[in-house]
């Protein structure tokens, strides 16, 4: 067989970087996640929204920096192992591939579990068969499908906040109850809301196929984020409006319960449907980051060698593509890990912290490093903030691939 070569091809400007970024976080987490920071915080799920902003910002601009400067796929994995050595790469590598990997899984379920609740399982197969072969075509049709479902999720959003506010049940008081967790429920709630906005990622993790690296990853990583903060605040605002904190932390369904709420069940059908085109975004975009951070760790030989392998014609990482689709229709097929994925949250932030870490080294000047210094130490905080199994799952996850990294040094020095 003709070597298919090891580079990808450099085919996203700003645009499709941006949109990239959005489809990732204006995913599912919107849909479902705010109930539960309204269980931990109240009506203070607002501030928590504000923390993890913040927290956000800070990885985004590490992020950013960094992948300006080492514009290859991998992400933070390849970050740490440049500026803090093979085991930080490694185990930032192995949380964001584990973590996701299950990530992909659940939100394969959410697609199948609102699109046909009866064969939830066959439907998430489906979906992820599918969305591998547009992966498989190359990042053009990539980014155009993102594109698309950018665009429905947007719509569906604005429609709930027009609603929503626009209607005789909401009331402003409801925006100014007293924070019922205090503040570990505050902090619980924003490392909550942390997961819906890790998807900015995505643009770093995918550095070699961004056209003029250096001047793109900037503008992309800040302008996503900044769209999709605009977004939540907005949805969030609406939401707790109608159906106050108390009934968000109840709700199931937060979205779908403020429009009916707001008078307008019609609306419930549409939302449904929004939700499962948003889950279908996140699935799109976190097969691209697993494909290419193991395709990294391959080129490493942290995993098979044979998953480095770009194809010739579309310049993906086709090998990686589909490995990462099968484990992934596997788990979907067989298994419901709707609620056994809190340890992602732990990886990513784990992840996050190594970027904040690498970014702490580019320059000695304090005003260069404050950014970094403040993104780790809100990584640590939010991590250990969130639910004690969470921690305990998330912990046990990342001890493992540290076993892992030392067998195989082991091996290689015996």
């Amino acid at each position: 067989m003709a070597q298919s070569g090891s580079e990808l091809r450099r085919t996203l400007g700003v645009g499709d970087a941006v949109v990239i970024g959005l489809g990732s976080m204006v995913g599912a987490g919107i849909f479902a996640a705010l109930g539960p920071a309204a269980r931990a915080a109240g009506s203070g799920l607002l501030l928590g929204l504000a923390i993890a902003a913040v927290v956000a910002y800070c990885n985004a601009m590490s992020s950013a920096r960094l992948a300006a400067l080492y514009p290859a796929s991998g992400g933070t994995y390849v970050y740490g192992r440049e500026r803090l050595g093979a085991f930080w790469g490694y185990l930032a590598g192995w949380s964001f591939i584990v973590g996701k990997t299950a990530s992909c899984a659940a939100m394969a379920l959410t697609v199948g579990a609102y699109v046909w609740p009866g064969q939830a399982h066959a439907v998430a197969v489906g979906a992820v068969v599918a969305l591998t072969a547009v992966n498989y075509g190359g990042m053009h049709k990539s980014a155009r499908l993102t594109r698309v479902i950018v665009s429905v999720v947007l719509a569906v959003l604005a429609s709930v906040v027009v609603v929503c506010l626009g209607s005789d049940a909401s009331d402003a008081g409801r925006l100014d109850v007293g924070v019922s967790g205090g503040a570990g429920g505050v902090l619980q709630a924003a490392g909550l809301l942390f997961f819906a906005f890790a998807g900015y990622a995505r643009i770093a993790t995918l550095g070699e196929e961004v056209r003029d690296p250096a001047r793109t990853i900037p503008r992309a990583i800040p302008t996503a984020l900044g769209l999709a903060l605009v977004v939540y605040a907005a949805v969030a605002v609406a939401v707790l409006s109608v159906l106050g904190p108390e009934g968000l932390g109840r709700a199931s369904a937060p979205l779908a319960d403020a429009v009916r709420t707001a008078g307008v069940p019609g609306l419930v059908p549409v939302v449904r449907v929004g939700a499962a085109v948003a889950a279908l975004g996140s699935l799109l975009a976190l097969i691209l980051g697993v494909s290419r951070t193991s395709l990294a760790m391959a080129r490493d030989g942290y995993l098979p060698g044979t998953l480095a392998d770009v194809h010739p014609r579309f310049q993906v990482p086709h090998r990686a593509e589909l490995a990462v689709g099968a484990v992934v229709a596997a788990l979907a097929a067989t298994v419901d890990v709707r609620g056994a994925i809190g340890f992602s949250s732990f990886g990513v932030l784990a992840y996050y912290a190594v970027a904040n870490a690498s970014a702490w080294t580019l320059s000695p000047a304090p005003a260069a490093r404050l950014v970094p210094v403040v993104g780790l130490v809100g990584c640590v905080t939010l991590a250990f903030a969130l639910p004690a199994l969470s921690v305990v799952v998330g912990a046990a996850v990342l001890g493992v691939g540290m076993a892992a990294y030392g067998v195989r040094r082991w091996r290689r020095t015996a």
